[in-house]
């Protein structure tokens, strides 16, 4: 692969291959990319649709983004690109053990986005060529991929789905795991320094909390010695009239503005979406209210995203040994993965408990869908939406909190509830006026709305697969009898989720 080179006005270096804008480049340079294409136009959008044999529904960006401008996608033109030089060199350009470039491309561009911390991105018009490109992806290449990235299970998976009496499918099987290995992939770009704060941009911080006062006004009290101070923090309180003491809360005695809202309705997406409805600053920062933050954690997240240019941001969300680890203990931790914690890049989860997202694009989602109370997903759902209304979300290594789980409290009070058959169980809000009885449906029709709002019907078809797979071969051999003859039941369980998930989507996306 023969790249030229580039070197922009502002001395960043770079290499490509066909004909690219350089005005447009040049600006794309001092942006947040790491490698650039416009391969939509060229016959590759969604191309190696096998990749849903391995990721499903489990990976944002298995399908490609429609009617966007720019977006991240690992759909990479070996033809028509551009990339940094410090990273084609960094992680040692193509594979040369496939049979042709197409796949080559798709597999480093893959590679670059999920393990290595680089960011592909699509940008419309960068490249004026939109001829079709010839794609052929033989059965060798298609098994060396899976070889090359996956555990032998998958690409097993994948045989199945192809047809394993085939005598042509199992033979190029036998034969890429006779001859290739796994790759072992621990390259990481590393993160860029970051720059000071530029301006002096004003920050919002959400808590939404149920039956934790304490926990949260130990927040207020991190919050209270950042490095970057925040302008507003809003505590929305669901907590039982009974079980809560308003004299706890004292907005006077804090450097920032706090407003204290105790909740009428039900639910963490409903809580969230008051507070965003009340907060005025330039970015709103989502924390849960079992965390502790260390002292430049809103400053971190602001430079992280000032640095490279991002609209969104998921933080390093560190799980705690138990409720009562402080700060120190955070420390501890992150000096433990220190060799493996730099990494930015395109983020691959989203959680409220730790993110930072410019106000402009939550306006355009208008919040949390609040189809997700009562269950789970919404996190992973707000993440997935900014990224297709075209927001990178990068992964943050710089704000880390320690997350302390406490066995009490929080929102999910109420959604042990959906646990419950019978008189005592609390109708949960995605029943809507159809309330579950013999038959509780798994796994969570929230989980299902989220793959009927958010995926093709073939990543549901595979997520389906998969899910009956795992249950019946997931676990103690001696038990296979009993899961089959538990497998009738089971589908019904899945069928009432669907049935629910469906009901949802009638609804559409609410955000009150």
């Amino acid at each position: 692969m023969i790249l030229k080179p580039y070197t922009t006005p502002d001395g960043i270096e770079l290499l490509y291959k066909g004909e690219p804008n350089f005005n447009i480049l040049n600006d794309l340079a001092n942006g947040m990319g790491d490698m650039w294409h416009s391969s939509f136009e060229q016959g590759f959008k969604n191309a190696f649709p096998d990749i849903l044999y391995q990721t499903a529904v489990f990976f944002w960006y298995g399908h490609d983004f429609n009617n966007l401008g720019s977006c991240v996608s690992w759909r990479l033109n070996p033809n028509s690109f551009v990339i940094r030089k410090s990273v084609w060199e960094s992680l040692d350009g193509f594979d040369n053990d496939y049979d042709n470039t197409y796949m080559a491309a798709l597999d480093f561009a893959y590679n670059a986005l999920r393990n290595n911390g680089a960011i592909p991105l699509y940008v419309n018009g960068l490249f004026l060529n939109d001829n079709k490109e010839p794609i052929v992806i033989t059965a060798i290449d298609r098994y060396l991929f899976y070889r090359k990235n996956f555990k032998k299970n998958q690409a097993k998976y994948m045989l199945w789905r192809k047809g394993f009496w085939k005598y042509k499918e199992l033979k190029t099987f036998n034969s890429v795991f006779k001859h290739y290995k796994k790759r072992e992939n621990k390259r990481l770009i590393p993160p860029r320094d970051l720059n000071a704060i530029e301006g002096n941009p004003t920050v919002s911080y959400i808590i939404p909390t149920m039956l934790r006062q304490d926990y949260t006004l130990r927040l207020l009290e991190d919050l209270r010695k950042q490095s970057y101070p925040v302008s507003q923090v809003i505590v929305v309180d669901a907590t039982p009239v009974d079980k809560r003491d308003e004299s706890l809360y004292k907005g006077g005695e804090y450097p920032f503005e706090v407003i204290f809202k105790w909740q009428t309705t039900k639910g963490s997406c409903r809580a969230r979406n008051e507070a965003i409805n009340l907060c005025n600053g330039d970015y709103i920062v989502f924390g849960d209210d079992d965390i502790r933050i260390p002292s430049n954690f809103i400053e971190n997240h602001i430079r992280l995203l000032q640095t490279y240019g991002a609209g969104a941001c998921n933080g390093l969300d560190i799980e705690a040994d138990h409720e009562n680890q402080t700060l120190e203990d955070l420390s501890v931790k992150l000096k433990t993965m220190d060799a493996v914690r730099w990494k930015v890049g395109v983020s691959q989860s989203f959680s409220n408990a730790n993110s930072c997202v410019k106000r402009e694009y939550i306006e355009v989602l208008k919040g949390n869908d609040v189809n997700y109370d009562g269950g789970y997903g919404e996190d992973s759902d707000f993440g997935i939406s900014l990224s297709k209304i075209g927001v990178v979300v990068l992964h943050n290594p710089f704000s880390a909190n320690l997350h302390l789980k406490p066995p009490q409290g929080g929102y999910r009070f109420w959604g042990t509830q959906a646990k419950i058959i019978g008189k005592k169980r609390k109708v949960q809000p995605w029943e809507l006026d159809v309330p579950v009885k013999t038959i509780t449906p798994r796994p969570s029709p929230t989980i299902m709305y989220q793959l009927y709002k958010q995926f093709s019907e073939a990543q549901r078809k595979e997520y389906r697969y998969k899910y009956f797979i795992r249950y019946l071969f997931k676990g103690p051999k001696m038990y296979f009898p009993l899961r089959l003859i538990k497998l009738p039941y089971r589908i019904l369980q899945y069928k009432k989720s669907v049935f629910y998930a469906k009901n949802l989507m009638k609804l559409g996306v609410r955000t009150e």
